[in-house]
């Protein structure tokens, strides 16, 4: 019998339309009928986790997990926590920080060391603690004359060992890496993924709906299945092809099925 592997909106490309819980019913409602059974939770407005909870629930869709900034979890770990809790999460990922005040190595280094604990502590209620990559971390340290060095995001993961990736596609492609190469190196460490797609307008990057763009997603796909990926998350962190997250969001659904997922 062939895996099972869930395909989940990540509701950021909605925060537009999911401020207050009529507006939330709305939304879910077409992001189920577009074929999304699960979500990720972000973007939605001052409304409960438990509310939120009981509003997928009535749309059908799951919570698979969710992003909490890392302000949150240093103004308040114990409601960071009980919010998982309350949305019946078991991941929660930490999707942006402040990079430009970390000015050094040693304070990356530090950063680093501050998501191991939260990862271990959040271990032991049952949450795995992810990050979530832009393109920032795929700048590089220890450049001598031009050459070598070793990427932020190498070392994130050389220095962490509970932490685990949400390797999101779209930014290792804008970094300049290779998304195949990516999956194939987080082997066992990536539950989850992220899926966005790079195209060009006029003369400049552009998101676009997954298979519109650049990457090769069927050989994505087969190194996260081949690495244990679990989950994988649709984001249009904007749509300038479309201008509508319910377009982009239906044809990165229905190209994803052309794929098998």
């Amino acid at each position: 019998m062939a895996k099972k592997y869930r395909v989940a909106a990540q509701m950021f490309g909605f925060r537009d339309y999911i401020q207050t819980p009529e507006d939330v019913k709305k939304t879910l409602a077409k992001v189920k009928k577009m074929g999304y059974d699960y979500i990720q939770v972000s973007g939605f407005g001052p409304i409960p986790a438990e509310e939120i909870r009981k509003l997928c629930d009535e749309a059908g869709v799951e919570p698979i997990g969710a992003h909490i900034g890392l302000p949150q979890f240093r103004e308040d770990e114990a409601k960071v926590l009980a919010d998982c809790k309350a949305l019946g999460i078991k991941y929660v990922a930490i999707p942006w920080l402040q990079w430009r005040e970390q000015t050094t190595l040693a304070s990356w280094k530090k950063l680093f060391k501050e998501f191991e604990g939260y990862a271990k502590r959040f271990a032991k209620e049952g949450i795995i603690v992810q990050y979530h990559n832009h393109a920032f971390e795929f700048a590089k340290f220890g450049i001598k004359k031009g050459k070598g060095g070793q990427t932020i995001l190498d070392m994130l993961y050389e220095n962490t060992e509970v932490l685990q990736s949400e390797i999101d596609f779209g930014w290792v492609a804008r970094g300049g890496y290779n998304p195949v190469n990516w999956a194939k190196k987080m082997k066992g460490r990536m539950d989850q993924v992220h899926f966005k797609d790079w195209g060009i307008l006029g003369d400049a990057p552009a998101f676009r709906a997954v298979g519109e763009g650049s990457i090769d997603w069927p050989e994505v796909i087969k190194a996260c299945k081949a690495g244990g990926t679990k989950d994988f998350i649709v984001e249009q962190d904007a749509c300038e092809v479309t201008k509508d997250p319910f377009v982009s969001y239906a044809i990165s659904r229905e190209n994803m099925r052309s794929w098998g997922l």
